[in-house]
């Protein structure tokens, strides 16, 4: 096995050191298995399959009836909380037309 010199960061060493003591591990096997979890990590990443998401294709903005209503300056916590109630009291709704 040929020996290499790193430069590490003296307070990461440090800590890799306690690591190792804690878990009765030499340092070598620690920073071994550092490097191997981010290789595998990278190679997973570049593996994982693309994700598409679903997108709204609804338009931006409130609906007609809120927006009469924040039009009418009414504001958005009281139309919120009318909301709330709605859903409490569906005929609520139907009875403010």
């Amino acid at each position: 096995m040929r020996r290499t010199t790193v430069r590490i960061d003296e307070t990461l060493l440090n800590e890799a050191k306690a690591y190792a003591a804690r878990n009765g591990r030499s340092l070598n096997s620690v920073m071994e298995d550092a490097l191997r979890q981010l290789l595998n990590r990278t190679t997973e990443v570049a593996e994982r399959p693309r994700v598409e998401l679903i997108t709204s294709t609804a338009e931006p903005g409130f609906q007609t009836w809120v927006q009469r209503r924040i039009d009418a300056g009414e504001k958005l916590e009281h139309i919120a909380w009318d909301l709330d109630d709605e859903e409490r009291y569906p005929e609520l709704r139907h009875a403010a037309g």
